[in-house]
C-alpha cells in the first residue's frame, strides 16, 4: 500500500530521485482528458477527410491543392502528437528519456514545416494574384511536390541538428525521474528562432499585404468594366474571382495560424522553458493544436469542393470504380 507522499510521485519505487506530480482538482483533470481526446480526435478525422480528398479526385490535383495536403499531413501528424498530452497530464514522462527527446523532435518538425507550408501557400497566392500570366509556368505541380519534399526533408534534418546534443546522452538534463527536459544553447534559440519564426512570419505578411493591395485594386478594376465588357470576358473574369476567393480563404488560414502559432512560439523560445514543466504553457499549448483541427473547417465553409468530396467519401461513393474522376467542382 503506498503511502500518501509515495502516490504524489512520479515513481513510487524511487522515492528519493522521482520527481512529484502536478496535482490538479478531479474536475480539471477530466476536463484536460475531454479537451485533448476530442481535439485529437477530430483533428486526425478532419484533416484525414482534407488528405483523401486532395488525394483522390483528380479535379483537386492542382498546385494550391497540393500546399493544403501538406499542410494538412502536418496538422493531421499534430493530432496524433496529441494524444502524448494524454499521457502527461499530471506533469510525468513515463516513456523513457529517447522518446522524450524524440517528442521534442517531432513537435519541433510539425512546428517547423507548418512554418514551411505558410511561406509555400503565400508564394503561391502571390505569384497568383500579382504574376497570373506566369502563374501556370512558374507554379506547377511537379515544382510544387519538390518544394513540399524539400520542406519536410530540410525541417526532419534541421530539428535533429539542433537536438544533436540531446541524443548523446537522452535524459542528461532531468533533475529527477519522471521529467522530460532537453537542452538548447542560447545561440542555437536565437538562430532556430530567426529561422523558423521571424524571417517566414515577415515573409508570409509582406506577400500578403501586397496580395491584399492587389486583390483589392483588381477587385475595384472588375467592377468598373461595363456590363458589355464582362460579357465578352466572362471567362477570364470568373478564372481571376476565383483566385481572388482563393487568395482570401488562404489567407484566412494564414491569420488563423499566426492567432494560434505566435504566442506559442515566442513563450517557448524567448522563456526557455520545458512545455512539460511548465503549466502556464497549458493554454498556448492548446492554442497551438486547434490550429490543425480549425484549417479543415476553414476548409469546409469556404470551399464547396471539400464539403462536395465530404459528402462522396461518408456515403462510401469513394469505393466505386472512377469515383477518382468525379465532379465534385
Amino acid at each position: 500500500m503506498l503511502s500518501e507522499e509515495q502516490a504524489d510521485l512520479c515513481a513510487p519505487e524511487l522515492l528519493n530521485s522521482s520527481c512529484r506530480k502536478k496535482i490538479l482538482p478531479y474536475f480539471v483533470n477530466l476536463l484536460l482528458y475531454f479537451v485533448f481526446f476530442f481535439m485529437s480526435f477530430f483533428t486526425v478525422t478532419l484533416n484525414l477527410l482534407v488528405i483523401i480528398s486532395i488525394s483522390h479526385f483528380r479535379q483537386l490535383h492542382t498546385s494550391t491543392n497540393l500546399l493544403l495536403l501538406s499542410l494538412a499531413l502536418s496538422d493531421f501528424s499534430v493530432g496524433f502528437f496529441m494524444f502524448f498530452q494524454l499521457s502527461i497530464t499530471d506533469g510525468c514522462w513515463y516513456l523513457g528519456d529517447l522518446m522524450c527527446v524524440l517528442y521534442y523532435v517531432l513537435n519541433g518538425v510539425i512546428t517547423s514545416v507548418s512554418v514551411g507550408n505558410m511561406v509555400l501557400i503565400s508564394i503561391d497566392r502571390y505569384v497568383a494574384i500579382c504574376e497570373p500570366l506566369h502563374y501556370p509556368s512558374k507554379v506547377t505541380p511537379k515544382r510544387v511536390q519538390i518544394c513540399v519534399s524539400l520542406c519536410w526533408i530540410c525541417s526532419i534534418l534541421y530539428v535533429i541538428f539542433l537536438l544533436r546534443d540531446n541524443f548523446k546522452q537522452p535524459g542528461k538534463f532531468n533533475s529527477c525521474f519522471g521529467e522530460c527536459v532537453i537542452d538548447v544553447s542560447f545561440i542555437n534559440n536565437i538562430t532556430d528562432f530567426m529561422l523558423t519564426f521571424i524571417i517566414p512570419i515577415t515573409v508570409v505578411v509582406l506577400l500578403y499585404v501586397r496580395v491584399f493591395v492587389v486583390a483589392v485594386s483588381q477587385v475595384q478594376a472588375m467592377r468598373s468594366h461595363t456590363a458589355a465588357v464582362q460579357q465578352k470576358q466572362s471567362g477570364k473574369a470568373a478564372a481571376r474571382r476565383s483566385e481572388l476567393k482563393a487568395a482570401g480563404t488562404l489567407g484566412i488560414v494564414i491569420l488563423a495560424f499566426l492567432f494560434c502559432l505566435c504566442p506559442y512560439y515566442c513563450v517557448t523560445l524567448i522563456g526557455q522553458s520545458s512545455v512539460l514543466n511548465s503549466s502556464s504553457m497549458a493554454f498556448l499549448l492548446n492554442l497551438f493544436y486547434f490550429n490543425s483541427c480549425l484549417n479543415p473547417m476553414i476548409y469546409a465553409f469556404f470551399y464547396p469542393w471539400f464539403r462536395n468530396a465530404i459528402k462522396v467519401i461518408v456515403t462510401l461513393e469513394v469505393l466505386k470504380s472512377g469515383s477518382s474522376d468525379a465532379n465534385i467542382l
